[in-house]
């Protein structure tokens, strides 16, 4: 299917040119990095990875519906940051207290805040170094606690502010540590890869 992409004339975009530009192109994926590049992607991703997503997705909300202690966002939701960057994670998690603290009109658009928690779960097109630096750039936005998901290497990479970046393997427990707090989950019960 062709989409024909509506792009206003300017060298970079202002945040509300950009959050226009989004309004005026649903069925792109767009993320702007802190120079002010764009970024986007309108193919689907590949049924495992969308049936993988999905089971993160869903962990999260159960949990997070039990717990009422915060919003999850799908890869749809994006975060202004502090970087001047946009992004759009596969999963994130806001706490509620810092989310009751929006506007109804930040709400309804992409939020100066950075998720209390991300996750990124690498696809098949995906390059992991990248997606390291990427997580990297997470933590230093704000975000107290990152997963990169690879089922390519059935490892999980966990970030944290100011800490050594751990690799668990797929079978280890996942702990929401005091980001998510009571959040437990073994990647192999759940992803197929």
């Amino acid at each position: 299917m062709v989409i024909p992409l509506k792009i206003p004339t300017c060298d970079q975009f202002t945040d509300q040119e950009l959050v226009d530009f989004c309004l005026s192109n649903p069925d792109l994926y767009v993320e702007r990095d802190e120079k002010g590049q764009l970024y986007i992607n309108m193919s689907p991703t590949h049924l495992l990875t969308s049936a993988n997503n999905s089971e993160l997705n869903g962990e999260l909300f159960w949990w997070n519906r039990r717990t009422k202690t915060g919003k999850v966002f799908d890869s749809n939701g994006g975060f202004f940051l502090k970087d001047s960057s946009m992004r759009a994670p596969d999963l994130a998690w806001v706490k509620k207290e810092r989310w009751d603290a929006l506007t109804k009109a930040e709400k309804k658009s992409f939020a100066y805040l950075a998720p209390d928690f991300v996750l990124e779960l690498q696809s098949d097109t995906d390059s992991l170094p990248e997606l390291k630096l990427k997580m990297e750039k997470w933590i230093l936005n704000g975000v107290r606690l990152a997963w990169l998901v690879s089922t390519n290497t059935q490892k999980t990479y966990v970030y944290r502010p100011e800490q050594v970046t751990i690799e668990k393997d797929f079978t280890e427990k996942l702990s929401g540590e005091d980001v998510l707090e009571g959040f437990e989950v073994v990647l192999s019960d759940i992803l197929e890869y």
